[in-house]
């Protein structure tokens, strides 16, 4: 049914007159009556009859004008809130990342973002950087932070946000704080405070370690990076963390090892966003350049 045959029958209803219905549609009465004339070719019935002092509704207008009026309103309505999440007034932005992101590069990121457009949402995800990829694949997440190399799915745009440099952290009693350099072969053996097994992150560091000919003792696999630093603390231990989320712990400079990771922002190729989520990506981008 055209919404337009629909809102010109409600005007002739409300006013109970073509001629003062034209005038608040700004037609002629003649293409009002036309307008009326096929919306009750549609409905196969008459929607008004005339009479000496203006039209009546039948009872099948009467039927048309109850049940018509809340479609009219209703479409009314969705045309506003799509106009304000255009505006950024209203919207939602879905976005998962690892524990660095979500602890360290996310929350100013969308602080500002929320300064400017203080209505739009956000549904913040903690996850392993392959499950954020699955998640934004299967389009619960619009976005993603996680680290390269993404995993071979040709439908993910994937764009380099920034280079994250993994350091060696150590809990103030250790015997290892206050020495200006290691050596790699000083790790051997170490207990060491480690994220999850499988995480991009823990498969990075270990292929370094690897690289390097040494073994550590993992003593501790955690998610979170406030709860490694806790735990290296209180344990005693080691842990190779984002540099980003030191806050203050001794970090030792060891010769021979280097970790680095490059972080990127995914969304789901060909995949129109909506306002809220392509104007945080476009400004998280531009934010890093």
């Amino acid at each position: 049914m055209d919404l337009l045959l629909l809102r010109s029958f409600l005007t002739v209803a409300d006013h109970g007159a073509i001629g003062e219905a034209a005038i608040a549609l700004s037609l002629s009465q003649p293409a009002l009556s036309r307008r009326i004339g096929i919306l009750e070719e549609e409905f196969g019935t008459p929607l008004v009859e005339r009479s000496g002092r203006g039209v009546v509704l039948t009872d099948a207008g009467r039927l048309v004008a109850r049940e018509g009026r809340p479609l009219v309103e209703r479409y009314e309505a969705l045309k506003q809130d799509v106009a304000r999440h255009q505006r950024l007034e209203a919207g939602i932005v879905r976005i998962g990342g690892g524990a660095t992101a979500v602890g360290h590069v996310l929350p100013a990121a969308i602080a500002r973002f929320r300064r400017a457009y203080p209505t739009v949402r956000f549904f913040l995800r903690e996850a392993g950087s392959r499950e954020v990829e699955t998640m934004v694949h299967a389009e619960t997440l619009d976005l993603g932070v996680v680290t390269l190399p993404v995993a071979p799915h040709s439908d993910l745009a994937v764009d380099p946000l920034l280079t994250d440099r993994i350091v060696l952290i150590a809990a103030r009693s250790h015997p290892f704080v206050g020495r200006r350099r290691l050596s790699a072969e000083d790790l051997e053996g170490q207990n060491l405070v480690a994220f999850e097994a499988g995480s991009a992150i823990r498969q990075l560091i270990d292929s370094s370690l690897r690289a390097a000919g040494v073994s550590v003792n993992v003593v501790m696999e955690l998610r979170s990076i406030s709860a490694i630093l806790r735990m290296v603390e209180v344990t005693g231990s080691l842990a190779f963390v984002s540099e980003m989320g030191v806050k203050g712990a001794p970090v030792l400079s060891v010769s021979g090892i280097r970790v680095e990771r490059q972080l990127a922002l995914i969304s789901k190729r060909d995949r129109p966003l909506s306002t809220a989520a392509l104007t945080f990506r476009e400004r998280l981008l531009s934010a890093a350049t």
